[in-house]
């Protein structure tokens, strides 16, 4: 299973803008050079989390992009479960386009499910705030120290 771009790229939003000191803003461009990712493409990222009430835009000459609430109360695993929109691993999951004439009697269906809800358990026990608990070393390693 891999996570898309997307979802990934908007967890990283998410880290940056979280170890911002003190309430400090954050723009679309630092981000982008940090990462090397297009700000088009994280303009449609910032769009989505300010929707989803995770990140506050402010416009304007000074404005810029922040948590919109507390990272400890950002979870990983609901956060995942929003942006990502399929996780059917394989074509039994999906009952209108299976056609595995093994299905009602396959078992791997039943150990990728139980797989993919101990993938989601576990991150259902993260916040942004655990993602950012070494947020010296990550301040460093993304150049917010210069």
């Amino acid at each position: 299973m891999q996570l898309k771009k997307y979802t990934d790229y908007a967890l990283r939003v998410l880290i940056y803008t979280g170890t911002k000191p003190n309430d400090e803003l954050a723009s679309i461009k630092e981000i982008s050079e940090v990462f090397n990712i297009s700000q088009h493409h994280l303009g449609k990222i910032v769009f989505e989390l300010n929707k989803m009430g995770l990140l506050e835009t402010i416009r304007g000459r000074n404005g810029g992009i922040r948590l919109a609430k507390p990272a400890s109360e950002i979870n990983v695993g609901l956060l995942v479960r929003s942006l990502e929109s399929d996780f059917n691993l394989l074509e039994c999951f999906d009952k209108g386009t299976n056609h595995c004439v093994i299905t009602p009697a396959c078992t791997l269906k039943h150990a990728l499910n139980k797989a993919l809800y101990a993938f989601f358990k576990v991150l259902d026990e993260y916040t942004v705030q655990d993602l950012i608990s070494n947020e010296e070393e990550l301040r460093a390693l993304m150049g917010m120290d210069r």
